[in-house]
C-alpha cells in the first residue's frame, strides 16, 4: 500500500464511494471541498497495488496540476521523482523521460493529447485515469480524445471522473458519461445523510442595490437603441419581439439563422447582419452598465469608438452616428466628473469592512466576470487600506498581460499564508482553488450557469462555516442571471439523481438506456476499427501548427502514424508528390481578406507536383464576404494555379480524405513520404517581405506597401508611429503594435 494512512482518515461516504468505484468506471459527483481528490487517491493506491503500471490524473489548469502533484507527493510513499507534473512549460523530450520513470503523473490534458498524437507516450500500462473537473469532457475538449485512446490502448483500464457540477441538462450529463465511458454514477449533495455530518454551514445573503438616476438614464438610451436594432430582426420573424429584455442567446440564434439562409442563397437577409451586430454590441454594453458599472462601460464604448473612427466595423460606425449614443457618452463624462460609479462598489467596501472588523484575519474571495472590473476593484479596495490582489488567467488581452503559472502559484501561496486577505478573481479562480479557511465569497455579479455558481460558492465552507454574498442591481440582468442559475442548479441535482437511479435500476449490465450505442452507431464504430487496421503502416507528416485541429486526432484514431514537423509548405504531406493545405472555412475567408491565400497556394504548387487544397466547413454566410469574391478566389486557385480543391463538411471527412489519399500514394503507388520545400530559394525581395510579414497585423499586401514606401527593411523597423501611419491600411493601433513588438524588451515568461 502506498497511501499514507497515518496522514488521512477517510470519511464514511468516501469509503463507500471508493468501494463502489475501484473496479468500474465511475463519475463521482460531490460538492466542492468534500474530498473528491482523496477518493481518487484511495482508488489510485488500490489500482497500483493490484495492477501495477501508472496512474494518470488530468486537471484543466496548471495551478491545479501542481496542487494535485504536491498532494500525491505528501500522501504517497513514493520517491519524489516518481510523482511528476507535466505541463506545456516542460520540453517534449523532458516530458517523455519524466513519463517513463513516473508511477503517478498529473498533467494538463492538452499536454497529454499532444504527446499521444506525436507518439512520445502511450497509455498501455496506465491502470487508472482520473479526469478532474470531468464536466469538461464534451465537444472537442482534449478529455474526449484521451478517454477514447485510453480505452483503445490500456491493458487494465479504469476511468474515474470527478466533478462538483456535471451540468444542468440530461443531454450534457449523458455526453460526459458517453465520452468517458462511465458505467456508474456516485452522487452526493450537502443533504445526503452520510455527507450532512461533515458539511459546514454556508450562510447565503442576497444584497440588492439601487441604480442611481444617471445610470437609469444611460440605460434607457441604450435600451431604446437596442429595441430599434432588434425591430428589423423581429419583422423578419427571426426573433419573437424587439424587447430589449430578449435573452442574448435568442439574438445569437437569429444570427445563425441569417448565416444559414445566406448560405442557401437568400442574400436578401444579408442586410440584417448590420442590425444583428448592432444588437449584440448594445446588449453587451447594457450588461456592462447593469452588472459592472460606468468604468467598464466607458472602456467598452471607447473600444467601439476606435473601431468606428478607423472605419473597420460598420455596426460601430452606425452606433456612434446615433444622437442617443452621443447623449449617453455625455452622461458618462458627467458621471466621471461627479466620481459616480456602480453602487456595488460601495456595498462591497461596506461588506468587507464589516467582515474584517468582525475577524481581522478573514480571507475573502471576490469573483467577477471581467478583468477590467477586477482591476478596478483591487484599486478601490487598496485605496481603503485593504490588502487585495488580482487573480486572472494566463492569456494576455489588449493592454492587460495575463499571469504566468509561476505568478498564479505565488499569489495563491501568498493568499494561503495570509500576506493579503482579499483575492479578486475572474473565472480562472472558479475551479479547484485549494485555499483553506476562506471565510467569505462575494459574487460581484450572479452567473447564469449552474456549474460556475456551484464552483464559486464551493470556495467557502470547506473547513468551517462560511458566508456567500451575491450582489445584485435591482431590476437588471443581475436578477435574471441569479434566478437562471438557481433554476439550473435545481435541475442539475434532479437530473443527476434521475440518471443515477436509472443506472442503478439497470444494475450496470450494459448501460443500454444511456451509453450503449445504437445498432447504426455500432456498425459505424466497427467500420472505423476496420479502417484503423487498414491504416497501420501509413505515415503522414503533419505541420506542428495543425496539432490543435480535430483532424489530427481522427487520423490517429484511423491508425496512421503521425510525424509532427514544422513544415515550410503544406499542412499534411502524404507522399513525395502530394502536399495538402487544409483550411477551415473561416481561415479560407480570412486568407482572402488579408491576401495570404494566393501566396500559400503558389508556394504549395512550387513545392509539390500534385498539390491539394481542402476547404473544411460551410463557406457562405459565415463572414461578411460577398459570395462572388469567394467564387473568384476558388476559380483562381483551380484555374490560374492549377491546384485542385476538395470540400469537406467536417474534420472527420477531412481525415478520411487524407487517409484515403495517403493509402493510395503509399500502398498502391508505392510512393515514399518525403518533405519538400519550395523548388527554388526565396529571392531577396521575398525574404525581405517575409521578415516584414512577421510584424503584427501585416499581411503580404501590407508588407509590399511598407517596403515600397520606406525602401528597405531597416527603414520599416526604424519608422515612427507617425511615419508608419502614412502607409495606406495602417492606422494608429496597428502602428503602435508594430512599434511595441520592435522596441519592447524580450522576456522569457511572456512567450
Amino acid at each position: 500500500m502506498l497511501l499514507r494512512k497515518d496522514l488521512i482518515q477517510p470519511r464514511l461516504y468516501q469509503e463507500v464511494i471508493y468501494a463502489r468505484c475501484k473496479e468500474r468506471n465511475c463519475l463521482i459527483v460531490l460538492p466542492t471541498g468534500l474530498g473528491k481528490t482523496l477518493i481518487a487517491m484511495m482508488i489510485a493506491d488500490y489500482r497500483l497495488s493490484k495492477y501495477g503500471g501508472k496512474v494518470l490524473m488530468l486537471a484543466p489548469t496548471k495551478p491545479l496540476v501542481l496542487q494535485h502533484a504536491e498532494s500525491f507527493r505528501r500522501l504517497f510513499n513514493l520517491p519524489p521523482e516518481k510523482v511528476v507534473a507535466l505541463t506545456g512549460e516542460m520540453g517534449p523530450e523532458e516530458r517523455a523521460r519524466a513519463w517513463a520513470r513516473a508511477k503517478v503523473i498529473v498533467a494538463t490534458p492538452q499536454t497529454v493529447e499532444n504527446d499521444l498524437l506525436t507518439g512520445r507516450i502511450n497509455l498501455e500500462d496506465v491502470s487508472l485515469l482520473v479526469f478532474d473537473e470531468a464536466h469538461r469532457a464534451v465537444g472537442n475538449y482534449a478529455y474526449v480524445f484521451i478517454a477514447k485512446e485510453y480505452r483503445r490502448q490500456a491493458r487494465n483500464p479504469l476511468v474515474i471522473g470527478l466533478t462538483a457540477s456535471p451540468g444542468s441538462s440530461e443531454e450534457k450529463i449523458m455526453e460526459v458519461i458517453r465520452n468517458l465511458g462511465i458505467e456508474h454514477v456516485e452522487v452526493r449533495t450537502e443533504d445526503s445523510p452520510d455527507v450532512r455530518p461533515y458539511v459546514h454551514g454556508i450562510k447565503f445573503e442576497w444584497v440588492k442595490v439601487e441604480l442611481p438616476p444617471l445610470y437609469k438614464e444611460v440605460r434607457k438610451l441604450l435600451r431604446d437603441m437596442l429595441q430599434d436594432a432588434l425591430r428589423p430582426l423581429a419583422e423578419a420573424g427571426l426573433i419573437d419581439s424587439p424587447s430589449p429584455d430578449l435573452p442574448k442567446k435568442e439574438v445569437l440564434r437569429a444570427g445563425q439563422i441569417i448565416g444559414e439562409e445566406i448560405a442557401k442563397g437568400n442574400h436578401d437577409l444579408g442586410r440584417l447582419l448590420l442590425y444583428h451586430a448592432m444588437a449584440l454590441k448594445l446588449h453587451h454594453a447594457i450588461e456592462l452598465l447593469e452588472t459592472q458599472g460606468l468604468s467598464a462601460l466607458r472602456v467598452y464604448l471607447k473600444k467601439l469608438y476606435e473601431e468606428a473612427k478607423a472605419g473597420r466595423i460598420k455596426a460601430s460606425r452606425e452606433l456612434f452616428r446615433d444622437m442617443r449614443m452621443k447623449k449617453a457618452i455625455s452622461l458618462l463624462v458627467q458621471a466621471r466628473e461627479l466620481g459616480l460609479d456602480h453602487p456595488k462598489i460601495d456595498k462591497l467596501k461596506e461588506l468587507l469592512r464589516e467582515q474584517l472588523d468582525k475577524k481581522r484575519a478573514s480571507k475573502v474571495i471576490v469573483f467577477t466576470n471581467y478583468r477590467e472590473t477586477a482591476k478596478k476593484l483591487v484599486e478601490e479596495l487598496s485605496r481603503m487600506g485593504l490588502k487585495a490582489r488580482r487573480f486572472v488567467g494566463q492569456a494576455s488581452r489588449e493592454g492587460d498581460r495575463g499571469m504566468s503559472q509561476r505568478e498564479q502559484k505565488a499569489i495563491l501561496d501568498a493568499f494561503a499564508r495570509g500576506d493579503f486577505n482579499v483575492l479578486v478573481a475572474t473565472s480562472v479562480g472558479e475551479e479547484g482553488l485549494d485555499v483553506p479557511e476562506v471565510d467569505m465569497v462575494v459574487f460581484y455579479e450572479p452567473v447564469p450557469s449552474a456549474i460556475r455558481s456551484v464552483q464559486r460558492r464551493g470556495r467557502t465552507g470547506r473547513h468551517k462555516p462560511g458566508r456567500v454574498v451575491i450582489l445584485m442591481a435591482r431590476g437588471t440582468r443581475d436578477e435574471a442571471y441569479y434566478w437562471s442559475s438557481r433554476q439550473k442548479e435545481r435541475l442539475m441535482v434532479e437530473t443527476i439523481k434521475r440518471v443515477n437511479e436509472m443506472l442503478r435500476r439497470e444494475r450496470q449490465t450494459s448501460l443500454e438506456v444511456f451509453v450503449k450505442p445504437s445498432e447504426k452507431e455500432e456498425r459505424g464504430e466497427e467500420a472505423w476499427k476496420v479502417e484503423e487496421r487498414r491504416g497501420r503502416g501509413i505515415i503522414v507528416y503533419v505541420d506542428s501548427r495543425e496539432l490543435k485541429s480535430p483532424v489530427v486526432k481522427k487520423l490517429k484514431e484511423l491508425g496512421l502514424k503521425i510525424e509532427v514537423k514544422t513544415l515550410d509548405v503544406a499542412d499534411y504531406v502524404v507522399s513525395e508528390d502530394v502536399g495538402i493545405e487544409r483550411k477551415s472555412a473561416n481561415d479560407f475567408l480570412q486568407s482572402i481578406i488579408d491576401g495570404r491565400l494566393f501566396d500559400q497556394v503558389k508556394r504549395l504548387k512550387d513545392a509539390y507536383p500534385r498539390p491539394l487544397l481542402i476547404v473544411e466547413g460551410q463557406l457562405y454566410g459565415i463572414r461578411n464576404v460577398h459570395p462572388n469574391a469567394i467564387r473568384g478566389a476558388l476559380a483562381a486557385v483551380t484555374v490560374d494555379f492549377g491546384v485542385p480543391v476538395l470540400f469537406s463538411y467536417s474534420p472527420e471527412e477531412t481525415a478520411q480524405f487524407i487517409f484515403l489519399i495517403a493509402r493510395r500514394e503509399q500502398e498502391e503507388r508505392k510512393k515514399d513520404v518525403r518533405l519538400r520545400s519550395e523548388k527554388k530559394a526565396l529571392t531577396l525581395a521575398e525574404r525581405q517581405r517575409l521578415i516584414v510579414e512577421g510584424l503584427p497585423y501585416v499581411s503580404a499586401t501590407l508588407a509590399r506597401r511598407l517596403l515600397r514606401h520606406f525602401g528597405s527593411v531597416e527603414r520599416v523597423f526604424t519608422a515612427s508611429v507617425a511615419e508608419l501611419m502614412q502607409v495606406e491600411g495602417i492606422g494608429e493601433k496597428i502602428a503602435r503594435e508594430i512599434r511595441k513588438v520592435i522596441t519592447a524588451p524580450y522576456r522569457e515568461d511572456e512567450e
